[in-house]
């Protein structure tokens, strides 16, 4: 066997390729035999195996197979899925874009600081599919910043390139935060921490999705803004940035309260929230909602121009009922154990042992449930079941507002886009603990955080596409991405089966030569 390259030219083009040939004997003739293409191997490889064919030592052939280059499917996915979505022709094609697309790719496949990802993609193929041939972690951070400044401008092309039939009606707003540990960042203040990190300074971050769960807009906030006082911000995006002429905005019960309600009015616009356990019981005590109504299939009432989507979840209600029994048994073993130490103990206090419980049914919400007190030398309790019952009536209940007309929507499709909200939920999700990471935030200046929460926008916008056309597989998405990471593409047959699979579903096929 030996390896020949041949060359044909045609009147604008030279073609090269690059054969493994075998020669043979057939009867007194000899003839050759083409074994395989070699055309798409690196050079260096070529030339290895050519010195192995003649006798001379190279390496081991599983060993040759693991020296094939840099990994690139997963930046050939990513990177198509960005042309396919619109992100790169929001983008443009400077070198800024292509940085940022790296930056979204770095998001997805390997998180960490932007030094971290200068280093990642020492084993990446960066030059080969994004022509970049040069970078280091400044231009990075100077794309953060170019990013901040250019985000409503990118936004506006995205947002436009989805709705080129028609515009969008429906939009879905929730907010969450991310707490920093350290006590530098410019938009970082204290204040309501969702995450249970008390003592941490935090930013802000409300998402605007369509109905179908794509990041229309993101915004960064100083860590102190209460939720409801970035709902305004939002419907000025809607009204002069996207030129949206009616809206129907959903948000969830901490976020639509009557000021935003007012403001949605203003604008001639419609709202679906929903309203709290106490305003049911509200509604319920001056009969305008009556409680055979909560049943598990949608009912609907009308009440001073509003509409009440209501419903009761029996699954949610059980849910609900077996986490209340399990935090009385956990307080009634506490108080259980505390007595026997209490007996054991005659010099301990019975006050202090009447604190520690009831700071425990304090903080799992039993107060109006466990009664202690105290009875010499232990603590006795009671279960006040009245309360119980009070307290249960509204298990698994809930109920949907809007003043969206009935010929508009019917009371299935208001209550089913209040549930969309869930996908924002998942938004959020992606991007703070699962895939994405957010966490921690590198960056200290305003510019940067921005620029940095929009990467994640962007990025989750390809993990969502990629999620929607896979997840009937049963692959998990970290393990999607990593073994398109793992990809790399020199000899065409290597591909894994599962791989394989990954990039048919995706209609995506990997170039023959990078």
């Amino acid at each position: 066997m030996y390896i020949v390259e041949n060359k044909k030219r045609t009147e604008n083009k030279e073609y090269t390729s690059t054969l493994l040939v075998e020669g043979y004997r057939e009867g007194k003739k000899v003839k050759h035999r083409t074994i395989s293409n070699l055309s798409s191997w690196p050079k260096e490889l070529v030339e290895d195996f050519r010195l192995l064919l003649k006798g001379g030592k190279v390496t081991t052939l599983e060993e040759l197979r693991h020296s094939q280059g840099k990994s690139c499917g997963g930046l050939i996915v990513i990177y198509e899925i960005c042309k396919r979505l619109g992100i790169l022709k929001a983008l443009s094609k400077s070198k800024k874009a292509m940085l940022a697309i790296l930056l979204i790719i770095g998001r997805i496949l390997t998180q960490g600081s932007r030094l971290h990802l200068v280093e990642w993609s020492k084993d990446q193929a960066i030059e080969e599919v994004l022509n970049i041939k040069y970078f280091d972690e400044d231009d990075l951070y100077e794309t953060l910043d170019w990013l901040c400044y250019n985000q409503e401008k990118i936004e506006d092309k995205l947002f436009r390139s989805r709705n080129k039939k028609g515009i969008e009606e429906v939009f879905l707003y929730d907010v969450t935060s991310t707490y920093f540990e350290g006590m530098e960042n410019e938009l970082a203040e204290y204040g309501h921490n969702r995450d249970g990190k008390k003592g941490k300074k935090q930013i802000v971050i409300g998402l605007m999705t369509c109905k179908e769960g794509y990041p229309v807009s993101i915004e960064v906030f100083k860590g102190n803004t209460q939720d409801p006082k970035t709902v305004l911000n939002q419907l000025k995006k809607l009204r002069s940035r996207f030129g949206v002429k009616r809206v129907i905005f959903v948000g969830n019960r901490g976020m639509i309260k009557k000021q935003q309600i007012e403001d949605i009015n203003e604008l001639k616009w419609n709202f679906i929230t929903a309203i709290t356990k106490p305003q049911i019981k509200k509604l319920v005590n001056i009969g305008a909602i009556q409680m055979s109504l909560f049943e598990e299939e949608i009912a609907e009432v009308e009440y001073q121009d509003c509409r009440y989507i209501i419903r009761r979840n029996p699954k949610r209600a059980k849910e609900i009922q077996e986490n209340r029994k399990s935090r009385i048994e956990y307080i009634i073993k506490k108080i259980i154990k505390k007595n026997d130490y209490l007996a054991k103990h005659t010099k301990a206090s019975e006050e202090v042992a009447l604190k520690d419980i009831n700071k425990e049914i304090e903080r799992r919400k039993l107060v109006r449930i466990v009664r202690l007190k105290i009875d010499g030398r232990s603590l006795n309790y009671k279960i006040d079941t009245d309360s119980i019952a009070d307290i249960s009536m509204l298990d698994g209940c809930y109920a949907i507002k809007t003043d969206v007309p009935k010929e508009a929507l019917d009371k299935e499709i208001i209550h089913d886009r209040y549930k969309d909200l869930t996908q924002v939920e998942n938004a959020f999700r992606t991007i703070k603990t699962a895939l994405e990471e957010i966490r921690p935030v590198y960056v200290r200046k305003e510019s940067r955080t921005r620029g940095h929460v929009f990467v994640c926008m962007l990025a989750y916008m390809i993990v969502k596409y990629v999620w929607d056309n896979l997840k009937e597989l049963g692959f998990t998405q970290s393990f999607i991405f990593e073994t398109l990471d793992k990809i790399i593409k020199v000899l065409p047959k290597d591909l894994l089966e599962h791989q394989d699979l990954i990039l048919n579903k995706l209609r995506i096929k990997l170039p023959h030569n990078l």
